[in-house]
């Protein structure tokens, strides 16, 4: 699947604007991660494109990754993305544990760029100058983008083998790079 393919499918599949951007967010991140580790970018960025394709017609569990994976197959998508795309929720990881770097990358950024893209929203200069400390005091404020996990973004750094504070500045820098897409130039 071309990165072109992948975003027709996530058209395709996530009519809100808000999903398309999230998944822009993550593509950026994993893209930067996978120039980091030496990884394919195509894979992983594709990966992260994707992740949540199928959730605005399968919001339930399980239903969620599990009719995206089906889709995925059925196109002939490599099962390196669609392993990631199954591991990075709580229900599927007796089959497809993040064991592996690109799983454990996705589930690392995912949450953190949807709260890095709410810290942005806020501030004047949006991503320019969003430093660690500003994002650790606002996961500190439970009411401030309450739908992310903080437990999830606090599991994160560890699964990439980065202290938190450079794992929101590589995240900070992958979206600065996707900011235009974002909405946050």
């Amino acid at each position: 699947m071309t990165r072109e393919d992948a975003w027709q499918l996530l058209c395709e599949y996530s009519p809100s604007d808000s999903l398309r951007k999230h998944g822009l967010a993550v593509e950026a991140a994993m893209r930067h991660y996978a120039r980091h580790f030496g990884a394919d970018e195509e894979t992983w960025g594709i990966a992260g494109l994707l992740h949540d394709f199928d959730y605005e017609r399968w919001p339930s569990i399980p239903e969620h990754t599990r009719e995206g994976a089906q889709i995925l197959r059925q196109r002939g998508v490599d099962e390196e993305i669609v392993g990631a795309m199954l591991s990075h929720v709580p229900w599927n990881l007796d089959e497809y544990p993040r064991d592996r770097p690109i799983r454990r990358t996705l589930f690392a950024v995912d949450e953190m760029c949807g709260f890095l893209v709410a810290c942005a929203l806020v501030r004047p200069t949006r991503l320019e100058g969003l430093e660690p400390k500003s994002v650790l005091k606002k996961l500190k404020t439970p009411s401030f983008a309450a739908a992310v996990s903080r437990e999830d973004i606090h599991a994160g750094p560890e699964l990439v083998g980065l202290p938190m504070d450079e794992h929101i500045r590589h995240c900070v820098a992958a979206l600065q790079g996707a900011a235009g897409a974002l909405g946050l130039a």
